[in-house]
């Protein structure tokens, strides 16, 4: 019998519920060979919005090669460009004839090569002969629009965790380079080529694509859309009924709100509920499984707010608290934060940690609701949590 509550990887069809204009406008992105940046903090939804986006596009009878990597494991550009090549030839070829013909063909002249003997010990598409120099950079840039010319099915490259390339030696020439061969791209005809680059580090992906906006107006953000609350209440509502099961839904709605209708947050504590249940579901339950997830999470709280510094901490009570003038004279001495320059090291180390994140009006939002529930109740002690 199929899980009722999925929490542990993504999900399409009938698991999938909310988004549909997101999916609709992801569709067409992906069609118009645009490419696509997408960030929401981790467990956010981003994968299964993708996935399901071509799960319609395949039912519509679109065809498309999709390459996908994650950038997690990636600190220099040397490993970055191997991995792109190499998922890039992955998802057009199968056979190592196939791998050397594209390779020749495509980087034939560079220092990227296809090595029988490398691929057969370690899996690895392409390797190297040599350092690698900016003409390299770009011929291996270029290989995913090359191999789209050549024809069949549109190519399409999901690059997971992509905030993580700035980490890199050189993350800013890679990114230069990246521009300057999608504008030549763009300037040669568009090629049935397009990326999704996809993160979780919120901050990290403001900073490359709205404060030093790179690839501006190259890609097209997708800024996803909450889920109604309504239909999270009914598809869990339904969830247990599978199970003989019944749940009070404003109970589910105060679930919904603690957890900001984040649905991995959500199913996972729904699944607590459902396995300590029998019929009718009270808020004895409920209270129970909340306090289990804490227990699952409660380390990594612990070692977040260990990280910071009391400044740091001051900051983030302020916040709990509803401030949002922090620089002003009234903030600065009731939270003990120093002074007005104080205040904006102190904001952008929450940032860089990524436990805040701030919208254009400078309002204050911590990335984790279950964290949030947390510090307010369990860290500062809040009667109101």
């Amino acid at each position: 019998m199929d899980a009722p509550f999925i929490y542990d990887k993504f999900v399409t069809g009938k698991n999938f519920i909310g988004r549909k204009s997101d999916c609709t406008i992801l569709g067409n992105l992906i069609s118009q060979h645009e490419n696509i940046v997408l960030y929401a903090p981790p467990k956010g939804g981003k994968t299964s919005l993708v996935q399901q986006a071509l799960f319609n596009l395949r039912v519509m009878g679109k065809q498309l090669r999709i390459g996908q990597f994650s950038a997690l494991n990636i600190r220099s550009v040397e490993a970055f460009l191997l991995r792109l090549g190499g998922t890039a030839l992955r998802a057009v070829a199968t056979t190592p004839a196939e791998y050397a013909a594209l390779a020749d063909r495509h980087l034939g002249g560079t220092h990227v090569i296809f090595d029988p003997g490398h691929f057969a010990d370690s899996d690895e598409v392409l390797s190297t002969n040599w350092a690698l120099d900016r003409e390299d950079w770009l011929a291996v840039l270029r290989l995913p629009y090359r191999i789209a010319r050549d024809g069949g099915a549109p190519l399409l490259l999901i690059i997971d965790e992509f905030q993580n390339l700035a980490l890199t030696e050189d993350g800013d020439g890679l990114f230069k380079a990246m521009e300057q061969v999608m504008k030549e791209e763009l300037e040669a005809g568009r090629a049935p080529f397009s990326y999704i680059f996809s993160g979780s580090m919120v901050n990290a992906m403001k900073d490359i694509f709205e404060v030093r906006r790179f690839f501006y107006r190259q890609v097209e953000p997708l800024k996803m859309q909450p889920v109604d609350e309504r239909e999270i209440t009914e598809h869990i509502a339904k969830g247990f009924l599978t199970s003989g099961k019944v749940i009070d839904k404003d109970l589910l709605l105060g679930a919904c709100r603690l957890f900001r209708n984040n649905l991995w947050y959500i199913n996972h504590f729904v699944s607590i509920c459902d396995s300590k249940s029998k019929g009718y579901i009270m808020e004895p339950i409920l209270v129970e499984a909340l306090a289990g997830i804490l227990a699952i999470h409660e380390p990594r709280f612990r070692s977040m707010v260990n990280d910071l510094t009391t400044h740091q901490v001051s900051l983030l009570r302020a916040i709990i608290d509803g401030c949002t003038k922090f620089s002003s004279s009234e903030v600065v001495r009731a939270y003990a934060l120093n002074s007005s320059a104080n205040v904006k090291r102190v904001k952008d180390a929450l940032v860089k940690k990524e436990i805040v994140t701030f919208d254009s009006n400078d309002i204050p939002t911590i990335l984790d609701p279950l964290f949030e529930y947390w510090v307010r109740k369990y860290y500062f002690e809040k009667k109101d949590a």
